[in-house]
């Protein structure tokens, strides 16, 4: 059954669709039990745990040695690439990431012989290096020497701490790309890329991030790692073209069903997501972890992912632009019908009209607005979010206890909570 088939049957239960039988029922107290019992081990513990804490040393270099696998001799082009790693962003993939490796290591391994990713094979090409180096000026070494940081028998490898810096590339390059789309003016709290540089710098500035995230992948030398993060690529523009329309048939007048909150999850999965759910599979592969962990891995990315954007489009009604650090109220104005207003829809039908010409008349935003403000579609959104925030904490129940774990659901409980 694929995911999506899921998700629509959660959200049909949030939306008052009558369960269908006994054994789902069941499937969903036992998963509530699990969860009950870690978040209240959790609170009996007095968990307070600072996930960044949990990964302090190895996220102290990332932005470096993110800006390194930038290197290019062309100076605008150096600029432009480096330009959204200066702001303080808040590097929540790559922290996921290194909490799962750390989560891993202590878990059941795969009997197969394990693939030893050190410092200097992950920095190695593949090619001969006359090839590639060409005039590139990229052939050099990609990181920084790291004497602290040395190989060995690590709860979180070279290979995994590479993986961390490919998925904020491929998650930067998404934003570069997003902006220009979205014809945004403000990223970070700082003028968007687009504005700054213009829309063809801002574009290729994200090509060259995705083609240096793919050299750095390649040099993991770890097939199905490889084959997992190329799609997430792939996943990223298919899930950008589902939400040039809000319903599957993109109807002028579209009436509210169930398959249209589906096409949502299912947009939502490609576009956020994916990166998340398959960097953590990747993650517990790296660290030659057994196929159940691996699994487990996956299911936690996929559902904190989910959530996480669930979070993020209802912040979108409730925050002001200073407070998210880009525009608030933006998805309304890019004609974008999300998961509050999609609950409200199912309240208002009148919103159909709205949604299906793409709030694009005056007075639309203002009017699809308030409707969602006076509906419960914001609080809708929340339990959603909660639901898959509880999927992904439930995922990890069987992971051997450690302060990395407790990080994790730390994250999953946190991302709820958040306000920007």
């Amino acid at each position: 059954m694929p995911w999506f088939e899921g998700s629509r049957r959660r959200a049909a239960h949030r939306v008052d669709v009558p369960q269908r039988d006994s054994a789902w029922a069941a499937a969903v107290q036992v998963a509530s039990n699990v969860v009950g019992n870690v978040v209240k081990k959790a609170a009996k513990d007095g968990m307070t745990i600072d996930p960044l804490r949990t990964v302090a040393k190895e996220m102290q270099f990332l932005t470096g040695n993110i800006r390194k696998l930038l290197g290019s001799g062309h100076p605008s082009l150096d600029r432009v690439a480096k330009y959204y790693t200066q702001a303080e962003g808040k590097h929540v993939r790559p922290l996921i990431v290194l909490l799962m490796s750390r989560a891993t290591y202590l878990c059941p391994k795969n009997p197969q012989p394990e693939t030893v990713h050190s410092a200097r094979a992950i920095d190695s090409s593949i090619s001969p290096v006359t090839i590639l180096a060409d005039v590139n000026p990229s052939a050099m070494p990609l990181t920084s020497n790291e004497p602290e940081m040395k190989d060995g028998n690590l709860d979180i490898l070279p290979s995994q701490r590479r993986l961390a810096e490919i998925t904020e590339l491929i998650h930067t390059a998404s934003l570069l790309h997003d902006d220009v789309i979205d014809h945004s003016v403000s990223r970070r709290g700082s003028p968007s890329a687009n504005l700054e540089f213009g829309n063809k710098m801002a574009v290729l500035a994200g090509d060259f991030l995705l083609g240096r995230a793919s050299v750095a992948l390649a040099r993991l030398r770890h097939v199905e790692v490889v084959e997992l993060l190329a799609t997430v690529i792939a996943n990223l523009v298919e899930g950008e073209f589902m939400q040039l329309k809000n319903t599957e048939r993109d109807e002028r007048s579209p009436k509210y069903s169930e398959e249209t909150l589906s096409y949502y999850l299912q947009k939502t999965y490609l576009k956020t997501a994916s990166l998340i759910s398959k960097s953590c599979r990747a993650a517990a592969l790296l660290g030659n972890a057994d196929a159940t962990t691996v699994d487990a891995a996956y299911s936690y990315g996929r559902n904190l992912g989910l959530a996480f954007q669930l979070v993020d489009d209802m912040l979108d009604y409730t925050r002001s632009g200073k407070d998210l650090g880009k525009p608030a109220g933006a998805d309304l104005e890019l004609g974008l019908a999300t998961a509050p207003l999609l609950f409200a829809w199912k309240q208002n039908p009148e919103l159909g009209a709205l949604v299906g010409r793409k709030f694009e008349r005056e007075g639309d935003v203002e009017k699809a607005r308030d409707l969602v403000l006076k509906s419960d579609g914001i609080e809708q959104t929340r339990a959603l979010a909660q639901d898959y925030s509880e999927k992904a904490i439930a995922a990890i129940a069987d992971f051997p206890e450690s302060e990395a774990k407790d990080g994790l659901i730390e994250m999953a409980q946190k991302t709820i909570k958040r306000q920007k």
